[in-house]
């Protein structure tokens, strides 16, 4: 009689108790139990990190680009509160980019997307016309993440 496969075990688990199978696969990583490792799971959820850091710092770009074109378009309604926005995701960007510096070509790459979608975003938000908020954008990649850097 043969014992049943553990990745079998660890393929349920996964299905079954999401916290319990990563700290499962992660003590049979540390112990070299390689061959008991749930490897198509495992493969996936490294992917899903990958992709899920893209999001975020897509998320963190939309929202710092529709916070700028507000504070530049709408300036009679500047606040705090935008100031803090503004900051916050910047920080984060920072932050994403110092954490994985391999993002920074994604960031270059998906910059232009972002600032459309923000255009949309802050038209919506403001109740102004999209034409308001200029196709190409008004500031560069860099001075976007630069702390200092505010529109007029």
């Amino acid at each position: 009689m043969t014992a049943p496969q553990p990745t079998v075990f660890t393929s349920k688990l996964y299905d079954q108790d999401f916290y319990l199978w990563i700290e499962t696969t992660a003590r049979q990583l540390k112990e070299g139990k390689f061959a008991e490792v749930d490897l198509a799971n495992l493969i996936e959820e490294i992917e899903s990190m990958g992709r899920s850091e893209k999001r975020a710092l897509e998320s963190n770009l939309v929202v710092l680009l529709m916070h700028l074109l507000k504070y530049k378009y709408q300036s009679e309604k500047r606040s705090l509160s935008w100031l803090s926005t503004i900051f916050e995701h910047r920080r984060r960007l920072k932050k994403n980019l110092q954490d994985s510096p391999s993002l920074k070509k994604y960031f270059a790459e998906n910059f232009m997307e972002c600032y459309q979608d923000a255009r949309q975003l802050a038209a919506l938000e403001t109740g102004l016309t999209l034409d308001t908020f200029p196709v190409e954008p008004f500031l560069t990649a860099d001075e976007c993440l630069n702390q200092e850097f505010l529109p007029d």
